[in-house]
């Protein structure tokens, strides 16, 4: 027999026994069940939260100022940029509100 015909480690017809645990001996890599409950931390995290945006925070407000943004940056566009732009809304990448013009 050449050296060539031996099969070789990981050789699909090779029974792998560096992975098979030896006749006696524990498995080598164990596993464990691990229940992990976040509902605690996710409760401080978003109290965090709250607390750094402050008692004086107005998610309506907030809301309000971010759609005239959006108003304000699709205003006075020229043609091309007008055309773009209705490209993108048709290709559903960007969303119709706003209609392209700032509020008056």
């Amino acid at each position: 027999m050449s050296p060539l015909d031996r099969a070789l480690p990981g050789d699909p017809d090779e029974p792998d026994t560096a992975s098979a645990p030896a006749a006696g001996r524990p498995d080598a890599c164990p596993t464990a069940d691990l229940d992990i409950d976040l509902t605690s931390h996710e409760m401080l995290r978003r109290a965090h939260v709250l607390d750094a945006l402050g008692d004086d925070w107005d998610p309506v407000a907030a809301l309000r100022d971010e759609e005239t943004a959006y108003r304000l940056l699709y205003s006075g566009l020229d043609a091309e940029q007008r055309r773009v732009y209705d490209e993108l809304v048709a290709a559903g990448v960007l969303p119709r509100e706003g209609g392209g013009h700032a509020a008056a």
